[in-house]
């Protein structure tokens, strides 16, 4: 796969693209604003019949009519990991099967896919976690097969898993890791404290991690990740489970982190968050890239703009598709609904409801990163 282009530097806490309006998906929280205190250098209700669904023709549809993409320019030699040929097995199992990609410096990179895809085995084989089976994988140039250790050194880590030291306080649990990172207890307590003020955890320094809440933990890993002020930043679902406000507080930090200049590899589930966060990604499924782009240039080239996503009664009449194939690009089955997607879903919708197509609800909404894996693979993420 060819190194793509550098990615635009964008601000510490740059909103996403404007979203359509009202009829559309409500955009995401709106960013907190930049803090002062920065750390030094780091970092539906029925089921719809089988002839509403099984009648839909599997024939073919127009073309997708052309976008216009700029060709990539030249990418500089060096990137923050490169993987050529990388393989995993276990045993007679092959969890990661022959994937390349290029993590430039600066830049947020995702890994996407289904539970068992194999992304989450890649992040382990870049930090050292488990070993490299086969292919080649470098680490801010460092050969990890070889130097694992001197890559671990530039690395952090975001675990999903909260294993903080529950027994300890904040601050203490940051000390303790800048010990493992060679900091002398002084450093390690100046820079544990300029963490915690960055990530907003400064009045609850003294707290044991077990009075936390969910929000506060996930922060508290994040400073830890970056305690030994690492060049790249590996996080694993970090916003799982948190309320939106809380998610993009976190937002807003990390896009202050790659502002900064820290490189910034995850694997989430949450498509928003992707689409607001990275610059780059990859589509993982069974252990081999489906497909690499950044998200505006996937949804473009894959599905298009709009998507109406429609219902049709249990006892109605089969699904009248056919009849506007010269507005739909394609289409896909998903349980009860029909996801559409067209150039314009208004004017479609408007012409279905004309002709009585009979749609018990319809929904128009902007093309997503996840209409883009259904569409690869079949199925949606989980």
């Amino acid at each position: 796969m060819p190194d793509p282009a550098p990615p635009a530097q964008r601000g510490p806490t740059a909103p996403a693209a404007a979203m359509p309006p009202a009829r559309a998906v409500t955009p995401a929280a709106a960013m907190p604003p930049a803090h002062a205190v920065t750390p030094a250098a780091a970092p539906s209700a029925h089921a719809a019949p089988a002839s509403a669904t099984a009648s839909l023709p599997a024939t073919a549809v127009p073309p997708t009519p052309a976008i216009a993409t700029p060709p990539a320019p030249a990418v500089p030699a060096a990137a923050a990991v490169r993987a050529q040929g990388l393989v995993k097995c276990y045993g007679s199992f092959t969890a990661v099967d022959g994937i390349d990609f290029a993590v430039l410096p600066g830049e947020c990179f995702g890994f996407l896919g289904p539970n068992g895809a194999g992304k989450t085995t890649t992040m382990k084989m870049i930090y050292g976690a488990c070993l490299v089976t086969a292919g080649s994988l470098t680490v801010m140039g460092v050969d990890v097969r070889t130097d694992i250790r001197e890559a671990k050194r530039r690395i952090g880590v975001v675990p999903q898993d909260e294993n903080l030291e529950f027994e300890l306080s904040c601050v203490e649990n940051l000390q303790v890791y800048g010990r493992f990172h060679g900091l002398d207890r002084r450093r390690a307590d100046r820079r544990a404290r300029e963490l915690l003020s960055y990530f907003e955890l400064a009045d609850r320094a003294d707290a044991r991690v077990e009075t936390l809440s969910g929000g506060m933990r996930r922060r508290l890993l994040i400073a830890r990740g970056l305690i030994g002020d690492p060049a790249i930043l590996i996080l694993d679902e970090p916003t799982v489970g948190l309320d939106p406000a809380v998610r993009a507080l976190l937002w807003a930090k990390l896009n202050e982190l790659k502002a900064k200049g820290v490189t910034l590899i995850l694997t989430t589930h949450y498509m928003d968050e992707a689409e607001r966060l990275c610059d780059r990604l990859v589509v993982i499924d069974k252990g081999k890239v489906v497909v690499e782009g950044s998200p505006r240039d996937l949804i473009a080239r894959h599905v298009g703009a709009e998507v109406l996503e429609l219902r049709f009664a249990a006892n109605g009449a089969p699904s009248p598709l056919e009849r506007y194939r010269d507005r739909i690009l394609r289409h896909e089955t998903v349980h009860d609904s029909v996801l559409v997607f067209t150039p314009d879903a208004d004017d479609l919708l408007h012409r279905m409801t004309e002709d009585g197509a009979g749609m018990v609800s319809a929904l128009v909404r902007r093309a997503s990163l996840e209409d883009v894996f259904l569409r690869l693979t079949g199925r949606r993420l989980e």
